[in-house]
């Protein structure tokens, strides 16, 4: 092994262009290698675990509603049978700040691990789509063989078994997105109804589809590459401590072709450039951590069984860190991670505490406007107020309102049944009638109880005008 202190130069000149951009800058089509080993067994076994998740999640009811459900389009968010509406935007923003900085911090930990393993775009790209391709296709050299090919039975029969498999998948994830926005009810609506009855849900679903199936069977690996942003944030995330799919250069260098029975002086690389061949982003990772590299796992099985083959140690290409290869470091806490948990930790306390003083009913009362107090028989005084009650759960909530620190009566205009159905909106006007020799003062703030079953859920304020005496 190479001393730390004479570490091998590599050259950096590729990164001066994309791996998949020719140097006539047209696109260079990816055809890797179908991938085999270890970890690839464990990541197609892992991604079937998430498309049923991803496929039965809409299924799964709590209480006869969905278990998750993010309609944007009614600002109506179901998490785990708990229902979120707009009045729950700081709450929402909360858990989107906590969801940031933990991606942050997993970054800087592990790299792009979750883009190998459990990133949708990967798991059907590599586990689905890839794979009908190789079965209908053959592996790499078949598939190259194939698009050059001219125009005749056998390309025409496998191009288009291929595509129309494609736009089936793609029209069966397009089904499953729009479940998880309106819900798997709704959808049944849309897909067994008469067509004019849901012209926008089926538009919906053809423009979903057509979107899929573009991303799926055309822009394949660009989406890692030039549509994702988190590739661009490791440059700044990552650091020499994060655990990323590296090459041991200081055990790999110098390359040169493997010879039967020779006593090697050379590195460990045999320069066989399976690591390349079965890269879905045509990167070479002897290069070094790059953008376009997504922590597939697919050059370390590769290298892996290069190595058994020749008889060299595992491990080449592996998970590790820049401070491991190059240092012989262990992982360590560094302050970028302590400082980002700190944070993380501090988001989740603030999190977890706003859920539970989460009220299930949101409660808004506001004196009418332009409107003074009005003298009332008896020597009393009332104000008009406008209220607004959302009823955030699923079930009926009968509730009444009652006055904390004054004494005095409600007269609602209309109807004074406070009764809300589950998910539903009531909103209201009512006179509040109080003492005039309670009110001390011009304007003064009171307190508004809502009680349901005669126990107070919740505290409204609000003031009171009235002739300072």
């Amino acid at each position: 092994m190479n001393d730390s202190n004479d570490k091998p130069k590599l050259d950096q000149t590729f990164r001066d262009s994309v791996s998949t951009i020719g140097d006539d800058g047209k696109r260079v089509w990816i055809n890797p290698l179908q991938p085999k080993g270890k970890l690839y067994h464990y990541r197609t076994w892992f991604s079937y675990f998430c498309l049923i998740v991803l496929f039965g999640l809409p299924f799964i009811k709590l209480n006869g509603h969905p278990l998750l459900m993010l309609n944007v389009l009614e600002r109506k968010f179901i998490v785990f049978g708990i229902v979120f509406w707009p009045q729950d935007f700081p709450l929402f923003g909360l858990a989107m700040l906590t969801f940031v900085v933990f991606i942050v911090l997993f970054t800087v930990i592990f790299g792009r691990l979750f883009c190998g393993w459990a990133c949708p775009q990967t798991i059907f790209m590599e586990m689905v789509f890839r794979k009908i391709e190789y079965l209908i296709e053959g592996d790499s050299t078949y598939q190259k063989a194939l698009n050059k090919m001219p125009w005749n039975a056998e390309k025409i029969r496998k191009k288009g078994i291929k595509y129309f498999i494609f736009f089936m998948i793609s029209f069966l994830i397009a089904n499953t997105f729009l479940s998880y926005i309106i819900g798997i009810d709704k959808l049944y609506e849309i897909v067994t109804e008469p067509l004019l009855e849901h012209v926008g849900g089926f538009i919906s679903i053809f423009v979903f589809t057509g979107v899929f199936f573009f991303v799926f069977s055309y822009l394949r690996e660009q989406a890692c590459i030039v549509v994702c942003p988190y590739g661009r944030l490791q440059g700044v995330l990552l650091d020499r401590n994060s655990i990323v799919v590296a090459y041991d250069y200081m055990r790999g260098e110098k390359r040169a072709k493997f010879k039967k029975n020779e006593t090697r002086t050379a590195g460990n690389c045999v320069d066989c450039n399976l690591c390349v061949k079965v890269c879905p982003t045509g990167i070479d990772i002897r290069n070094g951590t790059q953008l376009e590299c997504i922590n597939c796992t697919a050059c370390i099985d590769a290298c892996d069984h290069m190595m058994e083959s020749v008889h060299l140690p595992k491990g080449l290409i592996r998970y590790s860190s820049e401070n491991q290869i190059e240092r012989s470091l262990p992982f360590k806490l560094t302050t970028r991670i302590v400082a980002y948990s700190g944070v993380l930790l501090v988001l989740l306390i603030g999190l977890f505490a706003a859920l539970l003083l989460r009220s299930d009913v949101e409660t808004t009362v506001l004196r009418t406007s332009g409107m003074l107090f009005q003298e009332q028989p008896g020597g009393k005084i009332s104000n008009l107020y406008n209220f607004k009650i959302v009823n955030k759960t699923f079930d009926k909530k009968r509730l009444t309102f009652k006055l904390e620190d004054f004494e005095g009566a409600f007269k609602f205009v209309g109807d004074s049944d406070l009764t809300i159905d589950g998910e539903a909106l009531r909103e209201g006007e009512f006179f509040l009638i109080i003492n005039k020799k309670n009110i001390k003062k011009r304007s003064s703030k009171i307190k508004i109880g809502v009680y349901e079953n005669g126990k107070k859920i919740e505290t409204v304020k609000t003031k009171f005008l009235g002739k300072s005496f």
